[in-house]
């Protein structure tokens, strides 16, 4: 195996892939916690951003595993169709578990500033970034086809290939860098809110929202810098016997762990506690969180959201116990 890999690269996807399965197995135990205590709620968006985390950790753990696999064994496909897409969709999994906390900040900032303009109107529309969310994610998944198709017909001519494969990494360090801005405006608000609010549980959500927004805006600008000014994703998927010395395997390190990695493991981190348990006498009422809602995903009532006229007695009753 170590002949026909090159064992720096060997000792990365190793690395990697340790790192994916510990975040995978974190993600799906603490969706397990989470849904054996409140059944009841159905899916809500705490369980669904931990089943994109664990589900995308799990596809990055395939597709480092096939590499090594695919290379040593000398799979036709893989430097065509089958590479490209196991290496493109567990980004996307990625983008969508973040565009799922984005859209939730979102609303609330939105919602609050309905509330204190009095428009009862606005403030019971459809979530801003919920039809975005979507398409967005739809829009990936063509690209996805798209590009595959476009490799695959243009596999005898391997530089075209290469140059459509470094469009689509472009266009995902693109998005994920307006996505890391995007999380630092809307946690600056959301931060902005709740500093109006003098309580413990307020400054504890105020810290989450602090913390995620910082980390998303250094960690998604450094990967995607490096992989808009670098060649190394293309040489580690399709060409990595040129890959020597110990630059590039640092930078394919940093890009994963900044990229992927730390970000979910500070989500993972702030969602550990749980919500409270739900009982049969008594309608559970969905509940939120500045970081994350405990109520059912698809249902959105307009007194649970945090405002700031009346903030403060929103964040005793959101915060979970």
């Amino acid at each position: 195996m170590i002949k026909c890999y090159p064992f720096n690269l060997l000792f990365v996807n190793i690395a990697l892939i340790c790192l994916d399965v510990v975040l995978a197995f974190i993600a799906f135990f603490q969706l397990c916690r989470i849904h054996l205590r409140n059944q009841r709620v159905g899916w809500t968006r705490q369980k669904v951003l931990h089943l994109m985390i664990g589900s995308s950790n799990c596809g990055y753990f395939i597709y480092f595993l096939c590499m090594v696999v695919a290379t040593c064994k000398r799979w036709l496909c893989w430097s065509n169709v089958c590479g490209f897409v196991l290496m493109a969709l567990p980004k996307i999994l990625f983008l969508a578990a973040f565009l799922l906390l984005l859209s939730f900040w979102a609303d609330l900032c939105h919602k609050a500033n309905d509330e204190e303009d009095g428009d009862e109107e606005n403030s019971s529309r459809k979530p801003l970034l919920e039809t975005s969310k979507t398409k967005v994610i739809v829009l990936n998944v063509l690209l996805i086809i798209a590009f595959a198709a476009i490799i695959r017909i243009e596999q005898k001519n391997p530089s075209d290939s290469l140059v459509f494969a470094r469009v689509y990494i472009d266009f995902l360090a693109t998005l994920v860098l307006l996505m890391g801005v995007a999380l630092g405006c809307y946690g600056f608000l959301l931060f902005s809110k709740l500093r109006r609010v003098r309580s413990e549980k307020a400054s504890s959500e105020m810290r989450k929202v602090v913390g995620l927004a910082v980390v998303s805006v250094l960690c998604f600008t450094s990967s995607s810098l490096i992989a808009l000014f670098t060649d190394v994703l293309l040489f580690h998927h399709w060409n990595p016997e040129k890959i020597n010395g110990i630059k590039a395997p640092i930078l394919l390190i940093l890009h994963h762990v900044l990229g992927s990695s730390v970000p979910f493991a500070f989500g993972l981190w702030f969602m550990r506690e749980l919500p409270a348990p739900s009982t049969s006498n008594r309608q559970v009422q969905p509940r939120a969180i500045t970081f994350i809602s405990y109520g059912p995903a698809g249902r959105h009532h307009h007194q649970y959201w945090p405002t700031s006229t009346s903030l403060e007695k929103q964040v005793s009753r959101t915060s979970p116990n």
